[in-house]
């Protein structure tokens, strides 16, 4: 048994008697261990000695939403909600580089492209909500565009909207730095156990059962993506999410030099009913691309990972439109999966609605990546001190998308429309 094992076994042992004295007991116990889980096990671990975290698959793996080789992170937002929230997102990761030594972020400048009276309106929305937050940006016409990277052919149909503070978060390497760190201070995880439904023992405590026994903690958050509400339910909760399969392209251009990250910026096209959005070289040698949103509706369980070779095209027929010099042969294309309440927006809160205000609940709707380790922040403060310093009224659980069944599906962001091909 190696130091670590023993260390981890001896810290069950403790915690055990700590509760009722006939399961292991945690402080807190976070089930869901991605971007966000990881996350929270993280922020959770630097002030207590007594974290747990459940991952029902092994640690790394891609059946969620969480593990890839990169995310884009930027501030510009098409609602106050986020531009108040984007920039507290660059001091979370700079904490976790810092006690790392690793960089997890990669800076480079964001650009959103439209065309004049096809969806510009929606670039719009972005520039008035950082206005009111002030963040600072630059619009553009073609030639700018094209002056400022020469590997667009825009025409004079085509405006942009510059933003500086933007880049890529290595998103399996920050998942990986949060449970490496959180380990080091303490924190137990456990790969490969599902957690089958959650209940109340007789001191009051939340119970965790299983597939690896039941546990026991004072405190509980849920960041489970597509699965959520198999937990969720089991106390009477539900959030009308809807879980959707996406999809990334890697190009093998052979024009590698002209896409690097200190070359190129990452980028979104925004069109009438989606938008496609667009990474620099980072984590192999491909171009990234893909559609935001819009992808077909499936279970966590049952969904496929076969990619939609229809929406492959999408992106690849824009790319030869328009930059050209991006494309090439198809490396891959990787599929991942979108948790959505119907107005495509946070959930951050605790279950006191239906009598649980000591378990806490995270869906990042699908665009969550770049806050994953501020929101880790944020949940480790709701379950240590009842509350956070950062402003997420907007996420509440109780409001009207969220518990009116009418409520339509909204999956465009910065637009009234579902988001489809």
């Amino acid at each position: 048994m190696s130091t670590h094992q023993k260390k981890c076994k001896h810290h069950w042992q403790i915690n055990s008697m700590s509760g009722t004295g006939k399961r292991p007991y945690f402080d807190y116990i976070v089930i869901g261990c991605g971007g966000i889980g990881s996350g929270a096990v993280y922020w959770l671990s630097k002030r207590s000695r007594s974290v747990l975290g459940l991952e029902q698959f092994k640690l790394g793996h891609d059946n969620g939403g969480s593990q890839d080789h990169s995310r884009i992170i930027r501030l510009t937002y098409h609602e106050d909600k986020y531009t108040r929230l984007t920039p507290h997102t660059y001091p979370a990761w700079e904490t976790i580089e810092r006690e790392s030594g690793l960089q997890v972020v990669f800076k480079t400048p964001s650009l959103q492209l439209a065309r004049r009276g096809e969806a510009d309106h929606i670039m719009d929305m972005y520039a008035q909500s950082m206005d009111r937050t002030n963040i600072k940006y630059e619009k553009l016409n073609n030639r700018q565009v094209m002056q400022r990277y020469p590997q667009f052919r825009v025409g004079p149909d085509i405006v942009g909207l510059l933003q500086e503070n933007a880049g890529i978060v290595d998103a399996a390497l920050a998942n990986a730095v949060h449970i490496q760190l959180a380990r080091g201070n303490g924190a137990t995880i456990i790969e490969n156990c599902p957690a089958t439904r959650i209940g109340r023992a007789s001191n009051g405590n939340v119970v965790v059962y299983t597939t690896k026994g039941s546990f026991e903690c004072k405190r509980i958050i849920i960041t489970a993506g597509g699965w959520l509400n198999s937990v969720l339910g089991t106390i009477g909760v539900h959030i009308p999410v809807t879980v959707t399969q996406e999809q990334v392209s890697y190009l093998g251009t052979p024009h590698m030099k002209d896409f690097t990250i200190d070359k190129f910026p990452v980028w979104y096209f925004h069109l009438p009913t989606y938008d496609i959005y667009s990474l620099p070289i980072h984590g192999n040698t491909g171009t990234k691309i893909g559609i935001d949103a819009g992808g077909p509706a499936v279970t966590a369980n049952t969904r496929t990972f076969d990619p939609d070779p229809a929406r492959e095209k999408v992106c690849t027929d824009l790319v030869k439109d328009i930059c050209p010099k991006f494309d090439g042969p198809l490396l891959y294309t990787k599929t991942c999966l979108y948790t959505m309440p119907p107005d495509r927006s946070f959930v951050i809160d605790t279950c006191a609605y239906k009598g649980f205000d000591d378990v806490i609940v995270c869906c990042g709707a699908g665009h969550a990546f770049k806050f994953s380790s501020l929101l880790g922040k944020i949940l480790s403060e709701l379950a240590l001190d009842g509350k956070t310093q950062y402003p997420i009224a907007d996420f509440n659980i109780t409001r009207d998308a969220i518990q009116n069944p009418d409520t339509k599906n909204v999956f465009y962001l910065g637009s009234d429309v579902e988001a489809k091909l």
